[in-house]
């Protein structure tokens, strides 16, 4: 409803971190428009499952804004490219520096497809982004992610806070589109209420720190500002606009017009009106249509348009930074605010030669680096007529993110489903640099003979990876790190094959890959939710820390590997079922096959004598669920009430 709504007044929805159903924009992508009465369906297994209202003629369902937060869910190759603009959700206003849990009665069939997980198992978004942990991280992710869509901007949200101008400045530098200065009276309503009433600040702080600190820099004329947080009027959008802000969210107030009585039970699955719940019959309850969001809209526009007349300003973007314009006499001598200081948030900004008040210009991007143009000229037959390519081409560690936009340009023409196995196969020479094979489309097989850096195969998405040192090495792969740090993180689908060490937080949130690695760091597997990891040597300490779902097979040759796991939220078992023997013994022969692993050929060689050295990491809620999935489908029940708490 709210994507109806927005998109028929030109405005932008938001997908929030929770992803969104392919079936809402693939139709758009190919250029297929929606006719009147149409019901959007989303395919779950083998059933077509209706998911929406009846849609008039030239509607579209497409939330423009993809948000990518640190839970990665749903973000895919399909998803970004059908974006309009990439948002990176570095916090939330309501509850900054804390991350989420969803619990798992609220994990439905389609919760559970959209986010590549398993219905009836909790899903936990992490505090951070585990690629980020400095700001020229931030600036590698835009980079990606401008790579993962060229025509899509790329905003970064921040909450306000003391200091968050400093923050705005290097998103600035790091190149990003816009960046949202985020209030602590919005957010969700299952958001902890210590955290609603004693954590973060009001929009108007941060908002005035972030103007002023963008203009003194000179930054401001290349980067948007935008505010958001509890805004309900037109009054609230010109003291933004007055601060320095361009555009505008408004959360709330939309789902109020929808319904929303702000019971806060999000998180309950117990909303009486049907806004926030998967409960079939409460969400009959829903009553909310596009034209409430729309009227609403229209009357905060109206609100405006009045204010700016008063205010004597022809045209918006002329009321952008201008302070001097709010007139604060009449509040700050009421008796209950006498005394307050309001200079700080006041204080006009000098703005320097060939400064600006407002956004005037846009970023540079440096794409001088980058081989995807030509990997994208080398595979024009295979994305125009699928005819299988092969390419040789030497890499640097310069040459950052490749892949990406290749992946890109086959999205676009062929969605989720992406090329046939193999179709564009490349093997490269040398040190390849951060993010390599990042979002990586399926039908493409990237191998490298050499190393790479962090963030190798980050968000994989049906692409398969191959990794391995020189044929004249002479030392032993399984002893030295191949790959750097936060490997396949956000993984959706796909293969990685890593002949070598990893380093710290490999498959970190992994939600459908399947990886085999000779060793890894610290924290491995974290909140991983999906997939299947096989580690066929040492781990770091903090293993499956947060694992809700997928399953790990760890070569634990010392016997040491159960004080190295987190086991709060895992079992660890013997690898004993003939499907995870099978499963095991196909994966690390095609480990050995791609890859040339003595080593991994070693362990084959002795199976009898190795199998019952390696250990299963299984998630306990996870077990649950797919006992009960399994029960349930050998009764031929139907599953859509797959949704009851599975943990005790």
């Amino acid at each position: 409803t709210l994507a109806v709504a927005m998109n028929r007044i030109g405005g932008k929805s938001n997908t929030g971190e929770g992803g969104e159903d392919s079936a809402r924009y693939r139709n758009e992508l190919k250029g297929i428009p929606i006719k009147k009465g149409e019901t959007l369906k989303s395919v779950i297994g083998d059933k077509e499952v209706e998911v929406d209202m009846p849609l008039e003629a030239g509607d579209s369902l497409r939330s423009k804004i993809k948000q990518v937060a640190s839970g990665r869910f749903g973000v895919t190759a399909e998803y970004l490219a059908s974006a309009d603009q990439i948002q990176i959700k570095m916090a939330q206003g309501a509850k900054p520096g804390e991350g989420g849990q969803l619990p798992g009665h609220k994990v439905n069939e389609i919760i559970a497809k959209v986010r590549n997980s398993t219905p009836g198992v909790m899903l936990i978004s992490p505090p951070p982004h585990h690629d980020i942990y400095s700001i020229e991280d931030l600036a590698q992710l835009i980079f990606d992610l401008k790579n993962a869509n060229p025509e899509a901007r790329i905003s970064v949200k921040l909450v306000s806070e003391i200091g968050v101008g400093t923050i705005a400045a290097g998103v600035a530098k790091g190149k990003a589109d816009m960046v949202l200065i985020s209030g602590h009276d919005g957010g969700t309503g299952a958001s902890p209420i210590s955290s609603i009433k004693y954590a973060g600040s009001p929009w108007e702080i941060g908002l005035a720190e972030t103007q002023q600190v963008l203009v003194m820099n000179k930054l401001r004329g290349r980067i948007r500002v935008q505010s958001d947080g509890q805004m309900k009027t037109g009054r609230d959008v010109v003291i933004a606009a007055l601060l320095g802000a361009e555009e505008f969210g408004f959360g709330t107030a939309s789902l109020v017009t929808l319904g929303c009585v702000m019971m806060r039970k999000c998180h309950l699955n117990t909303c009486p009106v049907g806004v926030a719940t998967q409960s079939e019959e409460l969400r009959k309850r829903f009553t909310g249509k596009p034209e409430h969001i729309m009227n609403f809209m229209r009357f905060v526009a109206q609100e405006v348009r009045e204010l700016m007349a008063e205010l004597g300003f022809r045209k918006f973007e002329d009321m952008v930074g201008r302070v001097d314009r709010i007139g604060v006499n009449e509040a700050v001598e009421h008796y209950k605010t006498r005394g307050l200081d309001f200079s700080k948030v006041l204080a006009i900004p000098e703005v320097p030669a060939g400064g600006s008040l407002r956004c005037v210009s846009s970023q540079q991007y440096d794409f001088s680096l980058s081989l995807d143009p030509e990997l994208i000229r080398r595979a024009k037959s295979a994305l125009e007529s699928k005819k299988p390519v092969c390419i040789h081409h030497k890499i640097r560690n310069c040459n950052r993110t490749v892949g990406t936009t290749l992946s890109y340009e086959i999205s676009k023409r062929y969605g989720s489903k992406g090329l046939p196995d193999d179709t564009i196969q490349v093997k490269f020479e040398g040190s390849a640099g951060q993010s390599f094979g990042a979002f990586l489309a399926p039908g493409v097989t990237f191998e490298i003979e050499g190393d790479a850096n962090d963030y190798f195969g980050k968000g994989l998405s049906g692409g398969r990876l191959i990794i391995y040192p020189p044929k004249a090495a002479t030392f032993r792969p399984q002893d030295n790190s191949i790959t750097g740090n936060v490997n396949l993180f956000g993984a959706t689908a796909g293969e990685a094959y890593i002949h070598g060490m990893a380093g710290e937080r490999f498959c970190v949130r992994n939600s459908g890959a399947i990886a085999i690695v000779e060793g890894v760091g610290d924290h491995a597997c974290e909140y991983m939710t999906g997939g299947r990891v096989i580690i066929l040597g040492q781990t770091g300490v903090n293993f499956a820390a947060g694992m809700s779902g997928g399953i790990a097979y760890v070569l634990d040759e010392n016997q040491l590997f159960d004080t190295r796991c987190n086991l709060e939220m895992v079992d660890l078992e013997p690898v004993v079922e003939p499907g995870d023997i099978k499963f095991l013994q196909t994966y690390i022969e095609r480990h050995v096959k791609f890859t040339g692993s003595q080593y991994a050929a070693a362990i084959l060689k002795s199976w009898d004598e190795m199998l019952p050295r390696f250990v299963k990491v299984m998630p306990m809620d996870y077990k649950k669920a797919l006992a009960k999935l399994k029960e349930r489908q050998m009764k031929g029940s139907e599953v859509e009430d797959m949704t009851e708490e599975v943990f005790p």
